[in-house]
């Protein structure tokens, strides 16, 4: 199979979008906590890899109340979460060790197939960095948001600037390293330009290999999302069924 694999799993965010008293990550969908079928996912694609869980510092009870109720026995480590993504994701890699590969996922998209981590990880074994990517669907403007004394907004295109749809497309995770490229890139100072891993791997110099990703990877972020995922779900276990 190559090297070993680790999973972490960001769910430190306390998704404020959401509207909910609960994190996003821990609301159900479809019976279980969102953060619950992601972790399933990967499990399904690899039993033996091994699992990091990011949590919010508050919220580390929590979890380990809610996976001994729901009989959920995924052997994880766990680690409280930073400031912001960036230093969560680097608390999670001082448990990391050298010579792996390491996926980092958000913790709540829980949509993707086994098929695409399994995917995933036989590319990665052949490259310091891989990113899913979706290309673009729609036509795209250069515009920008302005605000005026009382406080209202305006929309404005950007002059001169054209966008190629066929030349963008969206990143989604997991995004997986070598363990060692990784760690090296986080102990770059932090920096308000680092969006996702690749980024921060990007101001390091790493060369970022890309694949597609799947359009139904959805980030669960607003009650909306929740809705839609709840739909590609049922979706999903139809042609499973129809398999």
């Amino acid at each position: 199979m190559g090297k070993q694999r680790y999973l972490v799993v960001t769910a430190a965010g306390h998704g404020s979008r959401m509207g909910s008293k609960v994190p996003k990550q821990f609301l159900l969908l479809e019976g279980k906590a969102i953060l619950q079928r992601t972790i399933e996912r990967f499990q399904e694609a690899d039993p033996s890899i091994k699992v990091v869980t990011v949590l919010p510092q508050g919220s580390v009870s929590q979890w380990k109340e809610y996976c001994q109720e729901r009989s959920f026995l995924c052997p994880q480590i766990l680690v409280k979460g930073g400031i912001t993504r960036f230093h969560s994701v680097r608390n999670a890699l001082e448990r990391i060790p050298d010579g792996v590969l390491v996926a980092v996922h958000d913790g709540v998209r829980p949509l993707l197939t086994a098929g695409m981590i399994r995917r995933m990880f036989d590319i990665a074994e052949n490259c310091d960095a891989l990113v899913p990517v979706v290309p673009s669907v729609d036509t795209l403007k250069a515009v920008r948001k302005t605000t005026a004394e009382d406080g209202s907004n305006t929309l404005e295109a950007v002059p001169g600037v054209k966008i190629d749809r066929s030349e963008v497309f969206g990143a989604q995770t997991p995004q997986i390293f070598s363990s060692e490229v990784l760690k090296a890139a986080y102990r770059q100072p932090y920096d308000t330009s680092f969006t996702d891993d690749a980024s921060v791997a990007e101001a390091r110099g790493v060369k970022i290999s890309y694949c597609e990703g799947e359009r139904f990877n959805l980030k669960i972020t607003t009650p909306e999302d929740l809705y839609i995922a709840e739909a590609v779900m049922k979706m999903q276990e139809d042609i499973s069924r129809k398999r």
